[in-house]
């Protein structure tokens, strides 16, 4: 029956063996046998007939100690732990390595074939698997693509070289698909103005935004910058789009945008390491063309509504993306007509568009080109035009009152109807 000599019974083996030939021998009835070894009668019989022939071991299953016409063989086995030792390889888990062995190597088999090869080779340890506890309800995902979008930054050592770079990405609710993601200094407005105005231009208006309130947009990094009126300036800018905005209490709260993050940190940083890109350029093209296109076709899925939710530009707002991307600070026209703002002084020129006085409210643009634009809060549709000045303005005696619109009215001819019924 068994061809390997070498075949030990388990104690629960021969205990099972004893009782068989106990009932053979009469010690036992085929009820008290098939009781005691949780069998039934029918089964007890069977095992009776094999033991008779083939003595203990006829209890054994028909396969016990035979090699499995599945095994990989052994020179393919050895090809697989080769490229498992590579020096760039030593972090790979079972899953991973399984699809970069058929990529790269064109070897495919299943990941408990890889997964049992690196653990006789010492090369993964099982995790011990943990009881998951629940408590949060579980919430639905979104119908439309478009009609929530997820998004936060990460800090991680991306490229392995010691410094950490933060990763932007915006997940869509309803497929689970990253829609958006880059590499960038920090996640301080002016990096995420570029990020939405790349997004828009390129997927439209999304519904709305669920961001979180209260880890990346308050100033709690070394590489952050300008976090302080992060949620003024992107609400004033995303109210001007239409799009909501919705702010998690806690990151578990954007769980989908936060498990991705784990995935990307295991994944990218393989992925990032194999193809050899180092520096931010090179990184975030091959985020966009090569690891995104893959990682969307792994994870994401389908909507419910097969509707895209995302909304087009409209032409005034194309018009307008220079200024709803751009930081927004109030300020008030001084009796010289100069405006103060950020150490810099600003003289408003005699000619203006709009008629200013002295205290007025204007809003000062500061663009992602670092110019700047002055608007009044009165006539927002036109800028005001200005002279940026060296030093700070010595004070004038008598300076105008107004700065008056150049008048465009029209002087009736001496011989003009009108002057003759004067």
């Amino acid at each position: 029956m068994h061809n390997n000599k070498n075949i030990i019974l388990t104690e629960a083996e021969k205990e099972k063996g004893e009782i068989i030939k106990g009932c053979t021998e009469g010690d036992y009835t085929n009820s008290e046998a098939a009781e005691r070894l949780g069998l039934s009668v029918r089964q007890v019989r069977r095992l009776k007939r094999k033991v008779e022939v083939f003595g203990v071991e006829g209890i054994l299953h028909g396969l016990k100690g035979s090699q499995s016409h599945r095994k990989i063989d052994t020179k393919q086995e050895k090809k697989v732990l080769k490229f498992l030792k590579k020096k760039d390889h030593h972090d790979f888990g079972p899953t991973f390595a399984m699809e970069k062995l058929e990529e790269l190597e064109n070897i495919i088999l299943d990941v408990g074939t890889v997964r049992r090869i690196m653990v006789d080779a010492d090369l993964w340890k099982p995790k011990q698997q943990r009881i998951k506890q629940s408590h949060r309800q579980w919430r639905e995902p979104m119908l439309r693509y478009g009609e929530l979008i997820q998004y936060d930054g990460s800090y991680h050592d991306w490229n392995e070289d010691g410094e950490e770079e933060c990763l932007l990405k915006a997940i869509d609710d309803a497929t689970s698909i990253v829609t958006k993601a880059v590499f960038d200094d920090h996640e301080g407005i002016v990096p995420t103005f570029r990020f939405w105005w790349k997004y828009i231009e390129r997927h439209g208006r999304p519904r709305a935004i669920y961001l979180d309130k209260f880890s990346t947009y308050k100033v709690n990094h070394k590489s952050a910058q300008d976090n302080i009126h992060f949620m003024t300036q992107f609400e004033r800018a995303m109210e001007t789009l239409d799009i909501k905005i919705i702010t998690a209490h806690s990151p578990e709260a954007k769980g989908r945008v936060e498990r991705g993050f784990r995935t990307h940190q295991d994944r990218l940083v393989k992925e990032l390491r194999l193809a050899k890109k180092k520096n931010q350029d090179e990184m975030n093209d091959f985020l966009e063309h090569t690891y995104l296109p893959k990682h969307n076709g792994t994870f994401g899925r389908t909507p419910r509504d097969p509707r895209d939710a995302h909304r087009p530009l409209t032409d005034i707002l194309k018009k307008k993306l220079s200024s709803i991307f751009s930081k927004h600070y109030r300020r008030i026209v001084k009796n010289d007509f100069t405006i103060q703002w950020n150490g810099r002084w600003f003289q408003l020129l005699n000619n203006q568009p709009t008629t200013v006085y002295k205290k007025d409210e204007v809003i000062m643009e500061e663009w992602l080109d670092n110019s700047i634009h002055i608007r009044h809060t009165r006539n927002k549709e036109v800028y005001l035009i200005y002279q940026e000045l060296p030093n700070k303005p010595k004070q004038v005696r008598r300076p105008p009152t107004v700065l008056e619109r150049k008048s465009t009215a029209h002087k009736p001819a001496p011989d003009h109807p009108w002057r003759k019924k004067r």
